[in-house]
């Protein structure tokens, strides 16, 4: 078994994050150092890709190695939902673990807990968790943060439950709940209002998706997710390096999905209101886990992989002025549409490496995607996998280390209705699809169209030019080559 490229590796998951909030991809209106100096020193991708255009899909997808599709249940899911992997899957951090690393994940889950036999009881040992798809340790919440239940799960179970005050969640449509802080019931305990939805129960002041029962101690502070999921990243490292062991981490941050409430000492850290103090928030947890890195020695023997799940956008539920106090700043950059999308802002992202293995620094332009980082592992820690294992994970193992410009020949994602796009080489295509082209309420173009759209991303980063009737014969292949993807074998 090869050993020579192996270092320990974290990938650090931000959510809602666009191909424009970093200052090293352009933003003037957030400042972003400590990425900005992880970009210096690495590798900048222009060309990467989320699976889809929504978290549930894209975290499926990187933890698999398998696009979406292959699995009915990837899509947003409610905070009470069954686990969308199977416990037989391969995924990524079994890998690790076959390879004698050290697994760990913190922060941001959203792929069901539970086997889905019986409702979730939060109250007991959840019987299918992160430990039982290859984490050794696992420290998250369950969904997102405008979800209930707003509680930290710790391996197993619910971090400080008290058993005289036991939780329970409903995700019907009326609260089943008398005794229980609503949206609509109890207006004068919000501390911050809804610009849509989030109007079912008020957990610190904060309205939700979902309604909750109980579990006070249990409950987070919006303000400390930043700091506690640091602080459990840190201690992860810490006690991976005091057992002599090589790490995987999977650092799935929260930050700048809604409700952005950054800690205090972000207040004001920019002039875009909430939504830009949280990525500036962001940025120092990069920063404080760079430090510790370098305090315990290993900054050198480790490979640190930023990315997003999903494009960005603005308004998503609540009224924190984003929209407002945006001004000049394009959180998709140069890309047409957003979060939700068909369109490049909804699944092209920013993705740094940083690699004691770089042959190339600076900027890449290869084809990649995040569901790649499986057999790209794989072929760094020497092992094989197995037939039916990250089915569509390709090795672009030279792309991340700077050696391969060029990537993937072709590559396929999905926006919130499972549409497909298509990009080969220079050109994009967006497969015909039902729907309004304006989704009103988050203000994201979703590029749905029941014409076929064809874009030369050479010339047309912003998508503005459909060329599928001068390029007929293009259109037709690459619809072809979709098929072919849709029906291809799962097991290949």
């Amino acid at each position: 078994m090869d050993t020579t490229n192996r270092c320990n590796v974290i990938i650090v998951y931000a959510d809602d994050l666009g191909f424009g909030d970093l200052s090293c991809y352009g933003s003037h209106q957030i400042h972003t150092p400590n990425l900005d100096r992880l970009c210096a020193e690495g590798l900048k991708f222009t060309d990467a890709y989320a699976a889809s255009a929504v978290c549930t899909p894209s975290r499926y997808s990187i933890l698999t190695g398998r696009y979406p599709f292959r699995n009915s249940r990837a899509h947003i899911l409610p905070g009470d939902a069954g686990c969308i992997i199977e416990p037989e899957l391969d995924t990524m951090p079994r890998l690790f673990q076959r390879a004698g690393y050290r697994t760990g994940i913190v922060g941001k889950w959203h792929l069901g807990l539970s086997d889905g036999s019986t409702p979730i009881d939060w109250n007991r040992e959840i019987n299918l968790t992160p430990i039982d798809l290859g984490f050794d340790e696992s420290f998250i919440f369950p969904a997102t943060a405008d979800r209930v239940p707003c509680v930290y799960v710790e391996g197993r179970s619910v971090v400080n439950l008290d058993p005289q005050d036991p939780i329970s969640v409903s995700y019907d449509w009326e609260c089943p709940f008398d005794d229980i802080p609503t949206y609509h019931k109890n207006p004068e305990l919000l501390k911050m209002k809804s610009s849509h939805g989030h109007d079912m129960s008020i957990v610190e002041g904060i309205g939700r998706i979902g309604y909750m029962r109980g579990g006070r101690k249990a409950i987070w502070k919006d303000e400390d997710l930043a700091e506690t999921f640091l602080d459990r990243a840190i201690r992860f490292l810490e006690d991976s390096h005091r057992q002599n062991q090589p790490f995987f981490l999977y650092y799935a941050v929260h930050q700048p999905h809604v409700p952005r409430v950054p800690s205090p000492r972000f207040r004001g850290a920019t002039a875009l209101g909430p939504r830009g103090d949280v990525i500036a928030e962001l940025d120092w947890c990069v920063g404080e886990l760079r430090k510790e890195l370098e305090k315990l020695g290993i900054l050198e023997d480790t490979m640190i992989i930023f990315s997003s799940d999903n494009g960005p956008v603005l308004d998503d539920g609540y009224e924190d002025r984003a929209y407002e106090l945006n001004g000049t700043h394009r959180a998709a950059g140069p890309l047409r549409g957003g979060k939700y999308s068909k369109f490049d802002g909804g699944t092209r992202i920013p993705f740094l490496v940083s690699c004691p293995k770089l042959v190339h620094r600076g900027v890449s332009h290869a084809l990649i995607g995040q569901m790649d980082l499986f057999a790209s592992f794989a072929h760094m820690l020497g092992m094989e996998l197995a037939p039916d294992s990250a089915v569509d994970s390709q090795d672009m193992y030279a792309a991340l280390i700077g050696e391969d410009p060029v990537g993937r020949e072709e590559l396929m994602v999905e926006d919130l209705t499972c549409g497909k796009m298509l990009r080969s080489g220079n050109w994009t295509y967006l497969s015909p699809g039902q729907g309004a082209p304006f989704m009103k309420e988050v203000r994201i173009e979703t590029g749905l169209s029941k014409d076929p759209q064809l874009y030369n991303m050479d010339y047309d980063i912003g998508q503005q030019t459909n060329v599928a009737w001068d390029y007929e014969s293009v259109v037709k292949e690459m619809e072809e080559r979709l098929r072919k993807i849709m029906e291809s074998d799962r097991t290949r």
